[in-house]
């Protein structure tokens, strides 16, 4: 098993992110899509408009938001091609638009991966 980590989209993108994957479901605002420099844009994984409306980014509603979220990746078939993805390299970085780097789904999603990868 290769490294996850998260990193935001408009973070500059570097050799050591490995293979770059958008786990947003809307494409982030003001990037091009030939400047994303992504291997993939796996909109299904990211969670569903209305959990994502629901949320709005509100740190007080993340802890609600992480466990309907991760409910909604239990019964995701995008998920396994990100432990299939997980398997085939060094490194993955899952990328995503939230200006809030701690509480957003790439933050649940990379938990949820490890924990799936490592059981």
């Amino acid at each position: 098993m290769g490294s996850i980590r998260i990193k935001r989209i408009y973070e500059e993108a570097e050799p050591a992110d490995g293979y770059r994957v958008l786990v947003d479901r809307l494409w982030p605002r003001g990037i091009k899509k030939e400047d994303a420099h992504i291997d993939l844009w796996l909109k299904d994984v990211g969670p569903s408009d209305g959990l994502r409306k629901e949320f709005g980014h509100d740190p007080e509603k993340f802890d609600d938001f992480a466990q309907a979220y991760r409910k909604e990746l239990r019964q995701s078939d995008a998920v396994q091609v990100l432990i299939d993805a997980a398997g085939k390299h060094d490194r993955m970085t899952l990328l995503f638009g939230a200006k809030d780097k701690e509480h957003n789904q790439a933050a649940v999603l990379n938990e949820y991966l490890i924990a799936k990868l490592r059981s």
